[in-house]
């Protein structure tokens, strides 16, 4: 992709993510938000829930942090001289998630605790669309591989959101605004690095 997709992505991701953000501030939730809340805890079983614990560790730092180690490390040679860039993203998003939370000032379902935007969702969305990212510029050919990886990551980010409101800790809205921030902080990156090699 070239670095003008990236900026047009990046530009799309940060504002979807503040449209989010300013009709939550605003209204307090997204249009039919409880009401998809609802719907997904009356559709999960205890089976589910059990599993959706285990799924939770997708976006769980303790998870995330050796994973990013693992991923600077499997990123093609070229690319690793800018190991500052892709360690920004995996320590921006925690940043401006917390600054989120702390800016709209809502709670989660079940506590005070500011809950938008997720954490757990962010995080998953920063770690996997930036291994999607890195591991598909290792491919040779791009194509229907690289494809392939972003749907993969996109899926796993996916079920990470899915798990945070599963286990009660997060509304609909507040996944969908971390995996929105997690992809902007890649799109971001990848624009920039995609900028600089052209110059090079």
């Amino acid at each position: 992709m070239s670095a003008v997709r990236w900026r047009r992505l990046f530009c799309g991701s940060a504002g979807v993510l503040a449209a989010l953000a300013l009709v939550v501030y605003f209204r307090g939730s997204l249009p039919g938000e409880p009401a998809v809340y609802d719907a997904i805890l009356a559709w999960a079983s205890p089976l589910m829930v059990t599993v959706f614990h285990k799924i939770n560790y997708l976006g769980d730092k303790r998870v995330i942090l050796p994973g990013a180690l693992l991923l600077l490390w499997v990123a093609p040679r070229n690319d690793r001289r800018r190991w500052w860039l892709w360690g920004g993203v995996m320590i921006g998003a925690p940043i401006l998630e917390w600054l989120g939370k702390e800016l709209i000032g809502r709670p989660r379902p079940g506590g005070t605790s500011f809950g938008f935007p997720s954490g757990h969702a962010a995080a998953a969305s920063a770690y996997f669309f930036l291994a999607a990212y890195l591991v598909g510029k290792r491919l040779d050919r791009p194509g229907a591989r690289v494809v392939l990886l972003w749907v993969a990551a996109a899926v796993l980010v996916v079920l990470a959101g899915l798990a945070r409101i599963v286990l009660q800790a997060h509304w609909p809205g507040d996944a969908l605004a971390g995996a929105v921030l997690g992809l902007a902080c890649v799109s971001l990156a990848a624009w920039y690095h995609e900028r600089r090699e052209l110059l090079s």
